[in-house]
């Protein structure tokens, strides 16, 4: 899900969800605040926000009231019920939460969990304000300002692993009480990694050797193994985190469990990569988040201190994410040759091209050389014009 609190205005009710979701919304809102602190509440003023995932967010204000609430509150409220066999992202979001609502407020790097109730799917969290979001300072034409919250935004997410470094356990349990499945959402990894070099192959010619095949099997060992565990967003869309005066802070949890920090780090070196739209960052940037990354979390695992093993670990990290995202991009390709990239298109190329760099750096030179063949014959493919555009901020 994709949140935008920062823009929705004073459109009031039905903007960014319909008059009736809204007000069940504010009516679950109003039911479990009441239970919360046994005595009515009355919300108004109901403000619909921008969102693209199952959940209606409301922003409303809280009638004057004898408890110390904030003057205005967020609710998520997740109508229907999770399909059968999948993970509910209500349950994920509110185990999240209550995760982070359990620590201090310097180590919590999210909105605070009021209220929330299973029965009627609805979470109330602290009103973050109209912030600007990271999406918009990338889409700013202030390259300063971009690049403080760039940092910022590394940082954060560095605070967060270091914070949840050991409560993998907590996680789980808190999962197992709201109802949710507890599964190794890692275990598919072999199986999916296993689909791309028939890819390769078929839509590309390129072969994938068998010290790359082990390469890969390395990434799925280390992505699924129990070091370097930390709590994770997933979705780290720059416009679910908001840059607020005490740092950025992340907004969306439908997706949020535990898994290795290293998946969310190697996407600092291949920024919002998730993103359809992802766009690219200017030379230096990607090395300054994870400078910043790394002075959070190098407390908590020690071994990140060493430069030649945090090189390491990221590449094999990043090659399992370029090789999961060719599984999902690559077919739906244009490849006739001298077609214009679009982004998603250019953003192959380009990340591709950036495995390679990064390998070399690391002294990794297998994966250097498969890296710059796929990115040759991308390349080749897509024609001249294959470079991914910068966000606006650094244009």
């Amino acid at each position: 899900m994709t949140v935008d609190t920062s823009s929705a205005g004073d459109a009031g009710v039905g903007a960014g969800a319909g008059q009736l979701a809204v007000a069940a919304a504010v009516a679950a809102g109003e039911a479990v605040l009441s239970r919360r602190f046994g005595s009515a509440i009355t919300l108004v003023s109901p403000e619909g926000l921008e969102g693209s995932g199952p959940a209606t967010v409301v922003r409303a204000r809280v009638v004057s009231s004898s408890f110390a609430l904030p003057r205005t509150l967020v609710i998520k409220h997740y109508p229907d019920p999770p399909e059968p066999g999948q993970a509910d992202p209500f349950a994920q979001e509110a185990v999240s939460y209550q995760l982070f609502t359990a620590l201090s407020p310097d180590e919590r790097m999210c909105p605070e969990l009021l209220a929330h109730d299973g029965r009627h799917r609805v979470l109330v969290i602290e009103d973050l304000g109209r912030a600007p979001t990271l999406q918009d300072k990338l889409a700013s034409r202030d390259s300063r300002a971009a690049e403080r919250a760039l940092l910022s935004w590394a940082r954060s997410l560095g605070r967060l692993h270091a914070s949840t470094a050991s409560r993998e356990a907590d996680f789980n349990a808190l999962l197992r009480r709201l109802g949710g499945p507890v599964r190794n959402q890692d275990a598919g990894l072999a199986d999916l990694t296993a689909e791309v070099p028939p890819m390769l192959a078929d839509l590309l010619d390129v072969v994938v050797s068998d010290p790359i095949r082990d390469r890969v099997a390395q990434a799925v060992a280390q992505a699924r193994s129990a070091s370097f565990r930390a709590f994770s967003p997933v979705d780290l869309s720059p416009d679910n985190n908001l840059v607020t005066g005490s740092g950025v802070r992340f907004l969306d949890f439908e997706r949020g469990r535990v898994r290795t920090a290293l998946v969310d780090a190697a996407y600092l070196r291949l920024p919002f990569a998730s993103c359809e739209d992802a766009l690219a960052l200017p030379a230096g940037m990607s090395e300054a988040m994870i400078a910043a990354w790394r002075a959070e979390v190098v407390s908590v695992w020690p071994s990140f201190a060493d430069d030649e093993e945090l090189a390491t670990q990221l590449t094999v990290s990043e090659l399992l994410m370029v090789w999961l995202i060719t599984r999902e991009t690559l077919p739906k390709l244009d490849l006739s040759r001298h077609a214009t990239p679009v982004s998603r298109e250019a953003a192959l190329v380009t990340w591709w091209r950036e495995l390679a760099k990064h390998a070399g750096y690391a002294r990794l030179t297998d994966i250097a050389e498969h890296a710059q063949r796929v990115a040759a014959a991308l390349g080749a493919r897509l024609g001249p014009h294959a470079d991914l555009a910068f966000y606006p901020a650094f244009r």
